[in-house]
């Protein structure tokens, strides 16, 4: 199926429309559109290459997906027609790929789809929790409270995300310095010593031997480091795509010093407060953890959630079935308990979330904090190998002269 940019006239109000239609070619576009009561102006051909460039500068961010889910839940619950609701988002769309995807899913609207089938044919775009939410709305008669419950969990979950990337950053610029640093030190102040060494015939110590040859290889071989590099970052690439690759880097996360509490509570925080948004939209319980299970984005956590979810279809309770679960963290099976025992899962969900999410604030404060003095002892160290390798030849050299 090819896909065609076209303005046409609505026979019914005398407007002009335009949008995205999906034909095998141009005069069955065009009969397409006749049919849907339009009367084509123009058609056109649209062009899906572009450059690198350009697809690379319009990747649709989290952003774009919020704003437009807050649009569209605003003016559908203002009382307009979905149809026109998407075609007021889709004006107002700056981004040349998600306005694309939006045209995309109104032309499979006005060709009598729902919404959630319409999402769900981008897949990139549209997570299994937004089609699931839109699939509840739709059923339920409110699409607009669903539309809004799903961009407020992209919200949080962006705003998570954005705090713990926050908290990385310094470490990050502190040992991208240490690096840069060491690689100069090698490359300019060690062959110094060693040329000085040369011209007075004595032997070098063992430290600035080792520091030497390093700085030699790379001087003469660097094009080997950069191929080995290369290589070795490809290999890591497609190794962590694979099920061992994802399974060993996500116990990994789960269980690295420091860190490990910051990803347990971000991957409660997450679990919860999915379900209590599914649950409130009316999502059944299997379903729920299904979808839970795959918003996680940690394998682990997820077969763990799969488990629990097995055991509530043989009839257990889902407070039972989460407890044994080694990185489901007390709290969580506690809360829906007592949702289970009041009627109100999804409100002690959203309530777990909650505290999670601000255990989770005080978790990033507190790595921050204690990273610092983590890394001036890793600078302390370093520096002093540095020194010691340089310098102190030195020294013994005039020691020598003495």
């Amino acid at each position: 199926m090819r896909k065609f940019n076209y303005e046409a006239r609505d026979k019914s109000n005398n407007e002009t429309v335009s949008s995205i239609v999906q034909a095998e070619s141009e005069s069955a576009a065009a009969k397409l559109l006749i049919e849907q009561g339009l009367m084509p102006l123009k058609i056109k051909e649209l062009d899906e290459e572009g450059s690198f460039l350009a697809k690379l500068t319009n990747r649709i961010t989290l952003k774009d997906k919020i704003v437009f889910l807050r649009q569209l839940s605003t003016l559908i619950g203002a009382g307009l027609p979905l149809s026109q609701s998407l075609h007021t988002v889709v004006e107002q769309t700056d981004n040349k790929k998600m306005r694309q995807v939006v045209e995309e899913v109104i032309a499979e609207v006005e060709g009598g789809h729902t919404l959630s089938a319409a999402f769900g044919r981008h897949p990139d775009v549209f997570d299994k929790i937004v089609l699931a939410l839109v699939s509840a709305g739709e059923a339920s008669g409110t699409l607009d409270e669903a539309l809004k419950r799903v961009a407020t969990q992209k919200e949080k979950d962006a705003a998570m995300m954005g705090k713990i990337r926050g908290a990385m950053i310094y470490p990050g610029i502190v040992l991208f310095v240490i690096v840069g640093v060491m690689v100069f030190m090698l490359l300019t102040v060690v062959p110094q010593v060693a040329k000085l060494y040369s011209d007075m015939h004595k032997e070098l110590p063992m430290l600035t031997a080792v520091m030497i040859a390093t700085a030699n290889f790379m001087i003469n071989f660097w094009w080997i480091v950069l191929i080995a590099l290369g290589v070795g970052i490809y290999f890591l690439r497609q190794y962590l795509r694979t099920d061992a690759g994802i399974k060993m880097k996500d116990t990994l996360k789960l269980n690295v010093p420091m860190f490990s509490g910051m990803f347990r509570k971000l991957y409660m925080a997450r679990f919860t407060r999915t379900g209590q948004t599914l649950l409130a939209t009316g999502v059944a319980m299997l379903d729920m953890l299904r979808i839970s299970a795959e918003g996680v984005n940690n394998t682990v956590i997820a077969a763990g959630i799969d488990r629990a979810a097995e055991k509530v279809k043989g009839g257990k309770a889902l407070s039972v079935a989460l407890k044994p679960e080694e990185y489901v963290l007390p709290m969580v099976p506690q809360m829906i308990k007592i949702g289970e025992q009041s009627g109100k899962i999804d409100e002690m969900l959203g309530k777990t979330a909650q505290v999670y999410e601000d255990e989770l604030d005080e978790e990033i404060k507190t790595i921050s904090t204690a990273i610092e003095p983590v890394l001036m002892i890793f600078m302390a160290v370093f520096a002093g190998g540095m020194v010691g390798a340089i310098l102190f030849p030195i020294y013994s050299l005039v020691g020598g002269i003495h």
